[in-house]
């Protein structure tokens, strides 16, 4: 059964239209671990193409269509306001091939609404699939079958996790999963800078708070822990970590957060069509 699942994922032709930052990082993911028949890249920009191709060794185009023709999954990777005259521009050449946009706030009905009743599967993807640590959610079209939210699921868990939704969540979950890498890099940022004034060497301080970080979400999941548990765990009464949260907690470093969620939250629905 196993030999079948894995089979039938390396057999499928992936095209991606769009060479960006995320997918580049799903094209290495794909490409590394193998989980393609053939991977073919189109994009306009040939910085982005030539980076790809050298990096992977796989066949790249400036022609969307012929992507579209030579693939049997399409992942859609364009900024969303560019998405439009892309699905346009293909919609004759879809015919049977699953349609993956990885678009923010750019809901599977608006898709459908232009390529007519084909398969769409909606992703939200996250960079730290670059390392098999990614945080992904994905919801599907009106005429998506299960062995397409099957195939999506196996592609996107081989490089870490992948849950799927309503697609009224979708936005809910690109605060966590989209935003998320970059929310706590800035905080790790200005931990390891605290460091760094206090004499640390840079590179160490960057490494500290990155490592840190690492084993904190490990610590949570692997013993299915809450964020507040181990907030207990650390913060021993009258201890520095204990000082140190009484300083977040005056200047309701919580509220920060939740204002910078409803942001991000806010931008993903102006994104939405």
């Amino acid at each position: 059964m196993i030999c079948k699942i894995i089979t039938s994922m390396t057999s499928k032709k992936i095209s991606f239209i769009g060479t960006g930052k995320m997918a580049t990082a799903l094209i290495s993911s794909i490409y590394n671990k193998q989980l393609a028949k053939t991977i073919i890249a189109s994009d306009k920009n040939n910085k982005n193409l030539n980076n790809v191709k050298k990096n992977f060794g796989i066949k790249t185009i400036k022609d969307n269509k012929e992507a579209v023709r030579n693939s049997d999954v399409v992942f859609i990777c364009v900024k969303p306001q560019d998405f439009d005259e892309v699905l346009h521009e293909i919609k004759n050449v879809v015919k049977n091939q699953l349609i993956v946009s990885i678009a923010a706030g750019i809901k599977t009905k608006h898709i459908e609404s232009i390529l007519g009743n084909k398969r769409i599967i909606r992703v939200m993807p996250n960079i730290n699939c670059l390392v098999g640590e990614m945080a992904a959610g994905f919801s599907k079209g009106k005429f998506a079958t299960k062995k397409d939210v099957d195939y999506v699921e196996k592609l996107l868990s081989a490089s870490g996790l992948a849950y799927l939704v309503k697609e009224d969540l979708m936005d809910a979950l690109s605060i966590i999963s989209g935003c998320g890498p970059g929310f706590f890099a800035y905080f790790m940022k200005y931990l390891a800078e605290a460091g760094i004034k206090e004499g640390l060497p840079k590179q160490m301080a960057y490494k500290l708070a990155a490592k840190t970080a690492l084993g904190t979400g490990k610590l949570l999941l692997e013993k299915n822990m809450s964020p507040d548990d181990l907030i207990a765990m650390v913060a021993s009464k009258k201890g520095i970590t204990s000082e140190g949260l009484k300083v977040l907690n005056k200047h309701k470093v919580n509220k920060i957060i939740q204002k910078t969620s409803d942001a991000a939250y806010k931008r993903s629905k102006e994104l939405g069509k």
